[in-house]
């Protein structure tokens, strides 16, 4: 997807013992293949709770109780339950933010790459339900270093989606007056995901994102090929 380096780095607390830490988490100093599963453990067990009984009605001792462990080790790797809200709110930020991170020498039409990237951050937000719907459902939860990061990112995505629309309508694929309202208005579609979406639904995951995938083409005013 071409991630950059820069734009995976999770907002960190501001903290003297947080800096000195290299993971940022909790008691845990660095990170090996079996401390990335134990950590993979907690985030999965977190993310049903959440998921089914929101972010205030989930305790750590939910989380503990539900893996079978015990509260140190939970706070091993994770300082709080809001660390590990915003750990799993982040992958999916970043996914869907950096879904027109194309390569810079891409020969493709505007059009495509406009297309491609919005299907991108469609799948995306499915494929990392339900903890892509966790921003839009309380976004009251997460600290303001955070929702800077967040908004940063964002702002890279807008920022390079919009002069690709503009550049796909000066070629003539596109037909759309206001840029800015015609880039939200197409990305807003996967937004109401969170109120409706359900894994087990009629619509395959590949169904759902080819249909809104194609509603998104004709928000952006898509011109049909002759």
């Amino acid at each position: 997807m071409g991630i950059t380096s820069a734009t995976r780095q999770k907002p960190s607390r501001k903290s003297t013992a947080q800096a000195n830490r290299s993971q940022g988490t909790g008691r845990q100093r660095a990170a090996t293949q079996g401390t990335d599963l134990q950590r993979e453990r907690i985030l999965q067990a977190a993310a049903q709770l959440f998921a089914a009984q929101g972010y205030a009605n989930t305790t750590m001792a939910q989380i503990v109780r539900a893996l079978g462990v015990t509260k140190p080790f939970v706070y091993y790797y994770f300082r709080d339950k809001q660390e590990i809200f915003e750990t799993l709110s982040w992958r999916p930020t970043v996914d869907c933010f950096t879904a027109l991170d194309f390569a810079a020498d891409d020969p493709r039409r505007a059009s495509e790459k406009v297309l491609e990237g919005i299907e991108r951050l469609i799948r995306a937000t499915i494929a990392h339900h339900p903890c892509a719907f966790f921003a839009y459902r309380e976004p009251q939860v997460y600290r303001p270093e955070y929702v800077a990061a967040q908004k940063k990112l964002a702002h890279h995505f807008y920022g390079l989606l919009c002069p690709l629309l503009e550049e796909a309508r000066r070629d003539g694929d596109l037909d759309f007056t206001e840029t800015k309202i015609t880039a939200l208005a197409a990305c807003s579609l996967p937004g109401f995901l969170y109120s409706w979406y359900r894994p087990d639904g009629r619509l395959s995951a590949d169904e759902v994102v080819a249909e809104l995938t194609k509603l998104a083409s004709r928000v952006i005013g898509l011109r049909a090929k002759d």
